[in-house]
């Protein structure tokens, strides 16, 4: 039977490899060659486990939204990422990737992020363990991002704004892997997401599949079974997403829905919908769905959500789209907003403008009276309070 989880040599079908400069040739090929023996080991799958119960406070709530539900004529659970430790799902691959950097005698860890949230993660983690930690962000999300940047000062993280491209998510990841092939002996490099090059994308999935592991548990508990008819999560580069669907993805029964950033709709030149627009290309070490211009080279991407805001999109969701395992949906931002409200004023939870993309998707689908459908809330809204109120759309 055909799978949709990396093969051996970190390819999604056609999509994924490892395509990077000399230079990062051996750091790339040392963590290919560690990675798993590290998280398959006894002593990592002890302490990560007890930071993720001690630390993170694991599992999250998967918890049924009546209100929600009744409005869209079935059962839909959300699962609760957002009420992780650091407010969102990114600290379970961040706990992961330390503990693995330092496992592999690293002292310095770097990392890229765009919401801020994985710069969060990244630097709370670090003060947790004692290590030095740099975040490489776009100068546009610094701004758009205020508060998450100076959480992680204040986390003790050096952040660096960098002013190339159009200073968001892209460009933060160009800088972190110059820095990387500046200092290959010594440092570590966090993907916040499934991109870049083999093994991140696999790594990085299996450290955020306590999502998907968990909502079986909850559902057996819950339903009195072990799997929903719809599983549905944002996706940017697709760490959410993939956590959220690996242990189902090979499993018929469950249908997946990703919601991509349309940003001001897919046709205006102003989006991040990779998977309607993208073409074959190599970003970021990988071979992927890339927006791209005749003559390959990227096109700025737009979202309203700075985590979103990304012309590319991890292999395994290039795959999962050719191959039609997937359903993909360009929302956007009017309608992620909309989505927003929806649920803040239904159940009295603010989310990131990240998982109300997820949200937004639920208007687009028809279900039956009987379906589960699990939604993934990725994250909380505190850090984008001032694009919410600086946003024309407003609640009825």
């Amino acid at each position: 039977m055909m799978s949709y989880l990396a093969d051996p040599n970190g390819y999604f079908g056609e999509f994924g490899g490892a395509f990077v400069p000399e230079i990062l040739h051996r750091c790339v090929e040392e963590l290919q060659h560690t990675y798993l023996n590290v998280l398959q080991s006894k002593n990592f799958r002890d302490e990560y486990t007890q930071l993720l119960r001690d630390y993170v406070g694991r599992p999250s709530p998967l918890y049924l939204a009546r209100r929600l539900s009744a409005r869209y004529g079935c059962r839909i659970y959300l699962k609760r990422e957002d009420l992780n430790h650091t407010g969102a799902h990114k600290i379970n691959n961040a706990i992961g990737q330390v503990l693995l950097a330092q496992r592999m005698g690293k002292r310095r860890i770097i990392a890229e992020t765009g919401a801020g949230q994985h710069g969060v993660a990244t630097a709370t983690v670090c003060a947790l363990m004692g290590m030095e930690c740099v975040v490489y962000m776009g100068k546009t999300d610094v701004e758009r991002q205020h508060a998450n940047v100076e959480k992680m000062k204040m986390l003790g993280a050096r952040v660096v704004s960098v002013t190339s491209g159009n200073m968001t998510l892209k460009d933060a990841t160009n800088e972190a892997i110059r820095d990387w092939c500046c200092h290959p002996s010594d440092t570590y490099y966090i993907i916040g997401s499934t991109v870049g090059p083999h093994p991140y994308p696999d790594m990085v999935a299996r450290l955020q599949s306590v999502i998907s592991e968990e909502i079986r548990k909850q559902l057996k508990e819950q339903e009195g079974r072990d799997c929903p008819d719809y599983l549905i999560a944002c996706v940017g580069g697709g760490s959410n997403a993939a956590g959220t669907i690996y242990h189902y993805v090979d499993d018929p029964r469950v249908k997946i829905v990703l919601a991509e950033a349309g940003g001001k709709g897919v046709e205006s030149g102003k989006t991040a919908a990779t998977m309607a627009l993208g073409r074959t290309g190599i970003i970021h070490g990988a071979r992927t769905y890339v927006i791209q211009n005749e003559d390959g080279q990227i096109v700025e991407p737009y979202s309203i959500s700075a985590g979103l805001d990304y012309p590319g999109i991890g292999p395994m969701h290039a795959n999962l789209a050719r191959q039609k395992r997937a359903q993909i949906l360009a929302v956007n931002d009017d309608e992620a907003l909309r989505a927003a409200y929806e649920l803040t004023r239904l159940e009295g939870i603010i989310p990131a403008l990240e998982s109300a993309h997820a949200l937004g998707a639920l208007p687009k689908l028809h279900f039956q009276p009987n379906d589960v459908v699990v939604l993934t809330v990725s994250g909380r809204g505190d850090k984008d309070m001032d694009t919410y109120l600086a946003a024309p759309y407003q609640a009825s």
